[in-house]
């Protein structure tokens, strides 16, 4: 660990590994925290350059400095992007990673300065040894509103976290987010159990990013705004949808009405490889238009989106702070729209419905659990028979998995069969699932009000975060009179003729090295 650094030196640090002149709000503040020994939970709006914060201090700390980030391509754009500055000694560990070079990083762990990896691959026991035995010097969770159960992308591995941190000495903990209301933030301090940790709250609104929503009759009207809308601007953009399917069928429509423009689809249903290479052409400026679900856009450092439509309602404000922030991140006036039909909200209350069991759901699965453990205590053989018969999704089975550890109904992946404790964990996990039902509803009520909210949507759309905004002297919000007339943004050329392999390979290569920050 190094001691307190003067703001000349963090400077020059900043100035020699990054080519950055200056620190933006918050990164010196939270880096100094940090470097001090100081544990820190910093929220900053989408955008900031969350990740200079560890970069920064893995390159000038002793040992290594872990992230726990819960997406591949995340992480391997992050990696990417520090190699291109240099820094060789970093690597992403996750499944999608070649047999032989993760045989070479962890060989070698103790010769790299930073490793990306999920939380889910954070659970294996023999990595937790490895790691156990070299010195961490930072551990660092992105995205940490996953830790809260009340989050809106709750990862119930990452409540495990805080039981890791203890297994690797407790190192200097950084718990990162730009979404986390102030109960989230109570939530994720108490699931690190880090009571004395240091906050750097920052405000999340962002100016340059205008609001509008636009009240629509049907999906066909809603397919229709589109096609005007693209025809009069050609700009990087993201179509968020709910649906998987849909996002597929407006990616041809579009394609087939707009045959200037280059679109493509995203979501989590995808090949790993397509994934991968539709995320990098739209990095390298292959792609105009992505329409995609939540699955992508987390960690996505491209500064120029200048458009973030949302084709269908977001589950919560959350959500759509976290989506909408990915336009404009150069400081460029850029615009999000969400275009609303009246009875928009059935998808994303289907959503709630089935994100987890239902409380019938639970009682089903305690009297069949019960009954397998009388004639097995093989786990995996118990676990594949419960999600085969009542057909449980995988979030729905780490949850789960999750609470039967909690309640000591299972230990090291071994069954304990009590009566008395097993009715009582019953009983609580019912009742946690309700209170989560409830109040992701309420939740979603927030969004539907905020569309309807006649009144200035930025200050509404930023009242659970913070007490004051920073309202712009223009284009503030379609409620404030916005208009798309208004707008005149720098529109993406036509290219005469395609790309050569060569060329490809070499915006392939090089992406990331024009980036200044990663985020």
């Amino acid at each position: 660990m190094i001691n307190l650094i003067s703001q000349a030196n963090l400077d020059q640090k900043l100035k020699k590994y990054f080519q950055i002149d200056s620190f933006r709000p918050g990164q010196k503040e939270i880096i100094e925290d940090i470097t001090a020994g100081n544990d820190v939970l910093g929220i900053l709006p989408t955008g900031s350059g969350k990740s200079l914060c560890y970069q920064l201090p893995a390159l000038l700390m002793d040992g290594l400095t872990i992230v726990v980030s819960p997406l591949i391509s995340l992480m391997q754009d992050q990696v990417k992007q520090l190699k291109s500055k240099g820094f060789k000694y970093a690597a992403a560990l996750n499944s999608f990673m070649d047999p032989e070079e993760r045989i070479h990083v962890l060989r070698n762990i103790k010769q790299f300065k930073l490793i990306y990896i999920s939380p889910e691959l954070l659970q294996q026991p023999k990595l937790i040894e490895l790691f156990s035995h070299i010195k961490i010097s930072l551990f660092v969770i992105d995205e940490a509103h996953c830790i809260s159960q009340w989050g809106h992308d709750f990862r119930p591995d990452y409540l495990r976290l805080g039981a890791v941190i203890k297994q690797l000495g407790n190192p200097v903990v950084l718990a990162l987010s730009a979404t986390a209301t102030a109960e989230i933030q109570k939530d994720i301090i108490t699931a690190l159990d880090r009571k004395s940790i240091t906050k750097h709250i920052y405000p999340i609104d962002r100016k340059n990013i205008t609001f509008a929503v636009e009240h629509v009759s049907s999906n066909l009207e809603k397919k229709q705004a589109l096609t005007d809308l693209f025809r009069q601007y050609r700009v990087p953009a993201l179509i968020y949808f709910t649906s998987r399917r849909m996002s597929e069928e407006t990616a041809h429509y579009l394609s087939q009405t707009l045959p200037l423009h280059r679109v493509a689809f995203y979501h989590g249903g995808m090949d790993q490889t397509d994934r991968v290479t539709i995320q990098q052409q739209f990095m390298n400026n292959q792609l105009d238009i992505i329409c995609c679900t939540s699955a992508f856009g987390m960690g996505i450092d491209k500064h120029n989106i200048r458009l973030v439509i949302h084709y269908h309602l977001p589950p919560q404000i959350e959500s759509y702070i976290q989506e909408v922030g990915r336009a404009g991140r150069d400081g460029k006036q850029s615009i999000g729209l969400l275009m609303y039909a009246q009875g928009d909200e059935q998808i994303p209350e289907s959503i709630i419905t089935s994100e987890l069991p239902t409380d019938v759901m639970v009682r089903s699965i305690f009297q069949r659990l019960a009954e397998l453990c009388h004639s097995s205590a093989d786990y995996n053989q118990i676990k594949n028979q419960l999600i085969e018969e009542f057909q449980l999704n995988e979030i729905q089975w780490r949850f789960l998995h999750y609470q039967f550890e909690k309640h000591d109904m299972m230990r090291e992946n071994k069954f304990l069969y009590h009566t008395n404790c097993w009715e009582a964990a019953e009983a609580k996990i019912i009742r946690l699932v309700s209170h989560r039902k409830s109040l992701k509803e309420a939740k979603l009520a927030e969004m539907v009000s905020w569309i309807n909210h006649t009144n200035c949507l930025r200050e509404h759309l930023y009242k659970s975060f913070q007490d004051t905004y920073e309202k712009p002297a223009s284009m503030c919000c379609s409620s404030c009179g916005f208009s798309f007339s208004e707008w005149t943004p720098q529109q993406t050329e036509n290219e005469e003729k395609q790309m050569t392999w060569q060329t490809k390979l070499r915006y392939i290569l090089l992406s990331g090295v024009k980036n200044d920050q990663a985020e």
